[in-house]
């Protein structure tokens, strides 16, 4: 009778350990990103974060497309998930009403295992200093402490103590440009999954190391040295017993708040090597701060065309970087194309033939809306958000293409003045792809220069350059930082100011969530 009873014990034992091993952990997913210029006059509102709710979050991750693995890991509940181009400061309002939304979405699926909380990290919102850590805070109050938390980002975000605290799992792009986006959140969520799966939970040791450096994206991209190599470092300290993840952070420069500056944050279980790696990537980040250089050559705007009139390779491309929409400039200064209308080169149809992407003029694309391909048109453009560099340009000429219903710029026209094909938007709009320009009749690599609002060339646009320069143009994304009035950064800060000592570079370890 007792083996009897001792072998139904085991049975089960067996039987349930088994259940409790099979059973799959609940995910949450929640998440808002931006890049908010605090030195551009433009707001960004609610409705620009285009934000997708419930089922419609899946869209964002190929790796969780319903017939993936990770999707079959875990019942997974998504909640709201907003991406807005780059821009302006968020309004109070926009944020209150999606973070509720977003609280409201977790509350009605309590409890989680866990949570992947997808951020860009640059977001400025008004009145509010570090809205991605009263964000995860907020999450934290309905979700509690014994769910696991991975936080994903963009490397050109910036991780304050509040969110290095609250994220138990944290990690960021290693390329710039972003090319390894979705593997980067794919890692994410993968170390989400492990840690869950394995029963490990939280790693038990965070080290955050602030390193004073801010420097634009365009100097730090991981396509050239230093770049290259810093970035190399990271992977293999991923690598090490007893580490999670890594991850460095360059921060973002067009925001004036303490908590933007260059940051490593490493995370495990070893509590020794957590503090080696740390310290490792952070010095290593420091040594080469002096050797940041531009991705490629830079000059002003007017020694920018000369050289692309005068190359003979073509398409040869010019970045108007001061007024980047994907940088958080408001995208609607006009002080480049006046630049460019004044020049004698392209008055006539048969100069050097131009193109340039882009302008918002919502006035003049209500008027094209009545009219047809080859019509005349005339009206005012750009310069309604962001004046201070120049006035609105009355534009007048012919209409080369007309396209209705794109996600960001809603319509679009090509109107052809002299040699210069002007791409004119409802909205504003980043142009990266070479379906942007296609699509408008505009083939760009028969062209002899294209100005794109822009900074580092995006891959497609740098596959068929054949030239390129980078002009310090003005805007809200000034790429000459000497010329922005920080007034809140921390100080000193590289390349701001003079370091008379090197900075402190120890691990500094956050403590953990639940504490």
């Amino acid at each position: 009778m007792y083996y009897k009873t001792f072998f139904y014990f085991i049975l089960l034992s067996v039987f349930f350990s088994c259940n409790i091993s099979l059973k799959k952990p609940k995910i949450a997913i929640a998440g808002l990103a931006i890049e908010s210029s605090t030195f551009s006059p433009a707001k960004t509102i609610e409705e620009d974060f285009k934000a997708r709710v419930d089922e419609e979050v899946f869209t964002y991750y190929p790796f969780l497309n319903k017939d993936s693995i990770n999707r079959k890991r875990a019942n997974w509940i998504p909640t709201i998930r907003g991406h807005a181009l780059p821009g302006g400061i968020v309004t109070k309002e926009a944020y209150n009403s999606l973070v509720k939304k977003t609280l409201k979405k977790l509350e009605e699926n309590l409890p989680y295992d866990g949570l992947f909380f997808d951020i860009h990290g640059a977001m400025s919102v008004e009145g509010i200093d570090d809205p991605e850590g009263d964000f995860i805070k907020k999450v934290r109050e309905v979700v509690g402490y014994k769910t696991l938390i991975s936080t994903s980002m963009d490397l050109h975000g910036n991780v304050s103590h509040e969110l290095a605290k609250e994220s138990d799992l944290i990690t960021c792009y290693r390329m710039a440009p972003h090319e390894d986006a979705i593997e980067s959140k794919r890692r994410a969520v993968t170390n989400l999954l492990e840690r869950l799966e394995n029963g490990k939970g939280k790693p038990l040791f965070k080290s955050r190391i602030v390193v004073p450096i801010l420097l634009p994206g365009e100097k730090t991209s991981t396509r050239i040295e230093p770049g290259k190599s810093l970035y190399k470092k990271v992977d293999p300290e991923t690598k090490k017993k007893g580490i999670t993840d890594a991850g460095i952070w360059m921060g973002y420069p067009w925001a004036d708040e303490p908590r933007n500056h260059g940051v490593v944050v490493v995370t495990g279980d070893n509590k020794e090597q957590v503090k080696k790696s740390s310290e490792y990537l952070a010095q290593s980040f420091w040594n080469v701060r002096n050797d940041f250089e531009f991705v490629a050559p830079v000059g002003t705007l007017e020694e920018s065309l000369e050289l692309a009139i005068k190359s003979d390779h073509k398409p040869y491309l010019i970045s108007d970087m001061g007024d980047n929409p994907t940088a958080g400039g408001a995208g609607d200064v006009t002080w480049t194309l006046n630049k460019l209308l004044d020049r004698n080169e392209f008055k006539s149809s048969t100069g050097p033939t131009l193109v340039y992407a882009s302008i918002p003029g919502p006035k003049l694309i209500n008027r094209a809306k009545n009219l047809n391909v080859g019509d005349y048109i005339e009206g005012y453009v750009g310069a309604e958000i962001d004046n201070r560099y120049s006035p609105p340009i009355l534009l007048k000429g012919f209409i080369k293409s007309i396209k209705k219903g794109d996600v960001n710029a809603k319509t679009e026209i090509v109107i052809q003045r002299g040699s210069i094909k002007i791409i004119v938007t409802e909205k504003r709009k980043p142009y990266h792809y070479l379906k942007d320009f296609t699509d408008l009749g505009i083939d760009p690599r028969s062209e002899d220069i294209i100005v794109v609002k822009i900074g580092y060339l995006v891959p497609e646009l740098y596959n068929i350059n054949k030239g390129w320069i980078m002009a310090l143009t003005p805007g809200g994304v000034d790429q000459d930082l000497f010329r922005l009035d920080y007034k809140r950064i921390k100080r000193p800060m590289f390349p701001i100011d003079k370091f008379e000592t090197d900075p402190n570079l120890d691990a500094v370890f956050v403590p953990l969530s639940n504490n």
